[in-house]
């Protein structure tokens, strides 16, 4: 067959591709489970954004299929074998701050804006119309090409979960949904609480009590604002000015008040994804490290100390005993995502641990086990995800990593991620775009867009992957 045109292929759909995406972008599809019902289990707009990939499919002549509500796969070509290419139309929050609608799909500037436009509904509409041009340029496949949707990637995975109970398994597939070139290595991310195993001791003598401290709500955030309610018996405007010292010297916001007769001080962090903690300012570690200085009551002083003494300044497991780093994926890290303590029950941290590839973790909770104990902590709710690694030898690698070459004529390098995609899900899979090289990542910001001319660049690059991996071996 004569060489294929796949940019000019994409060129000739790109009206089509836009409004397509446009009206996928304006269903605000946030997780909403607690109205869930068995039509709609995540909420009534997710489901409308799996219905909308589904209707489209369909409507191209795709086979199509709904798996329980929550998952299903836009199909087509023919054989035994199964290539997966795993996306997801749930997205986050869109939150404050705007300049455009979040959900209207406004384009300017050379850009695509709205909430999910690079992670992950523009990219995802992008590997729909590169099954679209291989299916109507009629290429010849021996494998079938099955794009997978998910609508929980931003919580709990329960789609893919639900999906892979029912449906086969792809002998190998990529996920549009992190960085070009492509990214073979993620690490393992392991969620659990230290949660302090002491009570409220009978008698105080100190004239601070700590009451109540929160921060974070997301163990893989850093948290952006903490709280401390606390009962000052004296000295109230000494530890005041302390506070405001302490906010002048971190450059930080924060403010300080009375109500119904207790103290109370609020402080304000920058948030960053768990994955990389120091690209944040915790304000649930800088609160405690402040309060760590004053004698407060015994349990209170406990949860604080403890804050500063496990996580303060170190966000590589050094001070709990699990530092390690190998070559494949990096460092180990630790977020420190909530942070809670009232009187009666003491204090938990909610912690976000991703790990290397060759890491061992069962080790690593033994020795985490034992510092906790002698902190007079434990270690609760544990949930984890394996890493996942992909050799570069692998036959999956090598083809991508020909078509990324030749349409962009720059080296298809191997990267590695402390985040967690749907790729991980698959033994041979990898995460493939859709965010070029130098690009700011704005996936989870207010104005978040895609730039037009990736979105298209993304599409011919995914027609081309597409039909090199179902065309079979005789190429």
């Amino acid at each position: 067959m004569a060489n294929i045109d796949w940019k000019a292929e994409v060129e000739k759909r790109k009206d089509n591709l836009i409004a397509d995406l446009k009206e996928l972008l304006k269903i605000r599809s946030v997780l909403d489970d607690q109205h869930g019902t068995e039509e709609a289990p995540l909420g009534l707009e997710v489901r409308a954004a799996l219905d909308y990939l589904l209707e489209l499919g369909e409507k191209d002549g795709f086979t199509t299929k709904n798996v329980a509500n929550i998952a299903g796969h836009v199909e087509m070509g023919t054989g035994e074998e199964l290539i997966g290419v795993l996306c997801h139309v749930d997205v986050v929050p869109e939150g404050d701050g705007w300049t455009v609608d979040p959900y209207g799909g406004e384009i300017k500037d050379g850009r695509i804006y709205a909430r999910g436009a690079i992670d992950d509904k523009g990219p995802t509409l992008a590997a729909y119309y590169a099954m679209k041009i291989v299916q109507e340029l009629g290429l010849p496949l021996e494998k079938r090409i099955r794009m997978i949707i998910g609508t929980d990637e931003e919580s709990e995975w329960r789609c893919v979960d639900r999906y892979f109970q029912e449906e086969e398994m792809p002998e190998m597939g990529f996920a549009p949904d992190a960085d070009f070139p492509i990214i073979n290595a993620e690490k393992g991310i392991a969620d659990f609480d230290l949660v302090q195993t002491v009570s409220k001791k009978e008698g105080n003598n100190t004239s601070i009590t700590l009451l109540s401290f929160n921060a974070g709500r997301r163990y893989n955030m850093v948290p952006d604002y903490a709280k401390a309610v606390m009962d000052v018996q004296k000295d109230h405007t000494e530890l005041m000015q302390h506070f405001n010292d302490f906010i002048e010297a971190q450059e930080l916001k924060g403010r300080y008040y009375i109500e119904s007769g207790y103290m109370i001080l609020e402080l304000e962090g920058v948030s960053a994804h768990g994955m990389e903690p120091d690209k944040g300012k915790n304000a649930g570690l800088l609160l405690a490290n402040f309060l760590s200085s004053f004698e407060l009551d015994s349990l209170g002083k406990l949860f604080v100390s403890s804050a500063v003494d496990f996580f303060f300044g170190d966000s590589r497991g050094r001070k709990l005993g699990v530092q390690y780093e190998d070559d494949i994926t990096g460092e180990l890290t630790i977020n420190v995502g909530v942070m809670s303590y009232n009187e009666q029950d003491g204090g938990r941290f909610g912690l976000n641990m991703r790990y290397p590839v060759t890491f061992k973790l069962n080790d690593g909770m033994k020795t985490l086990t034992e510092v906790a104990n002698q902190a007079e902590f434990t270690i609760a709710n544990f949930t984890n995800s394996q890493p996942h690694h992909v050799s570069k030898d692998n036959e999956l690698i090598q083809i991508l990593q020909n078509v990324y070459e030749q349409q962009t004529h720059k080296e298809a390098k191997l990267l590695s991620i402390g985040g967690g995609t749907y790729a991980r899900s698959l033994k041979s899979g990898v995460a493939f775009g859709a965010l070029f090289p130098g690009r700011p990542d704005v996936a989870h910001q207010k104005d978040e867009y895609m730039e037009l001319d990736d979105l298209f660049r993304a599409t011919a690059i995914y027609a081309q992957a597409i039909y090199e991996l179902a065309r079979g071996n005789d190429k």
